[in-house]
């Protein structure tokens, strides 16, 4: 009865993280549940993570003054449920690290096992399958190095 009563718990934290309408609200709410979330974060509305809600073999962290965009899915674990698929094909569980200073843009997917490097900026739209570098500018699916941020022209 305890796990199903965290589980819920954890459930609605998630819903209110993606769905409340004030960012310091949606921010409280990652935090409750189970989530490292560091200072002064923007996380846009329509954000999901996907995680194991009865255990805690996943992780997501993200640093100081990273923002967020709308619609963004964090995928720490996946599974194909009860399809005969499941004696053949591995679940996937990991850990997710956005680290300080990134920004990741609207709609962007993040897989597990991923790390977002420090002030690193994925596109709107993009899939993210592996580490991306600090100070890099990835976007596609597969998300992919365009340019580090330092070169990027409207930083001039």
């Amino acid at each position: 009865m305890i796990r199903l009563g965290r589980a819920i718990r954890k459930k609605s934290a998630k819903w209110i993280a993606g769905s409340f309408p004030l960012n310091g609200v949606r921010v409280r709410a990652l935090r409750s549940a189970g989530y490292r979330v560091g200072r002064s974060v923007y996380l846009g509305e329509g954000l999901h993570v996907t995680d194991e809600l009865f255990s805690d073999v996943c992780s997501l962290s993200i640093g100081d003054r990273v923002a967020v965009a709308q619609r963004v899915m964090i995928v720490l674990a996946s599974h194909p449920n009860e399809s005969t698929l499941r004696t053949h094909v591995q679940s996937v569980y990991g850990h997710v690290a956005i680290e300080d200073d990134a920004w990741i843009g609207a709609g962007a997917i993040i897989l597990p096992n991923v790390t977002i490097g420090r002030a690193a900026i994925v596109g709107a739209g993009a899939v993210v399958t592996k580490d991306v570098a600090p100070r890099t500018i990835v976007a596609g699916n597969p998300a992919r190095p365009l340019r580090s941020v330092d070169e990027a022209s409207w930083m001039k």
